[in-house]
């Protein structure tokens, strides 16, 4: 997510990206502004498109990632 000054700090390994959602989920229900929030729904959406890309010849690890992004998916949704 992001560093201390600000920082996006990409996300690489599955754990990196589930441990991320918990921490984005976490972020939507803090006080910090739509700004912060938004930026990071967006980095971390443009993480994961890229490892999903960069898995897709994997069929084990397409699936994992393929499961947060129905997780990121239903989060969305229950922001509309």
């Amino acid at each position: 997510m992001f560093d201390k000054n600000g920082q996006w700090i990409h996300l690489e390994t599955f754990e990196d990206f589930d441990n991320g959602l918990s921490a984005l989920i976490d972020l939507w229900s803090s006080g910090a502004t739509n700004s912060i929030k938004e930026s990071a729904l967006a980095h971390f959406k443009e993480d994961l498109e890229g490892a999903v890309l960069n898995w897709a010849d994997n069929r084990a690890k397409s699936k994992k990632y393929a499961s947060i992004g129905k997780e990121l998916a239903e989060f969305e949704e229950a922001l509309k």
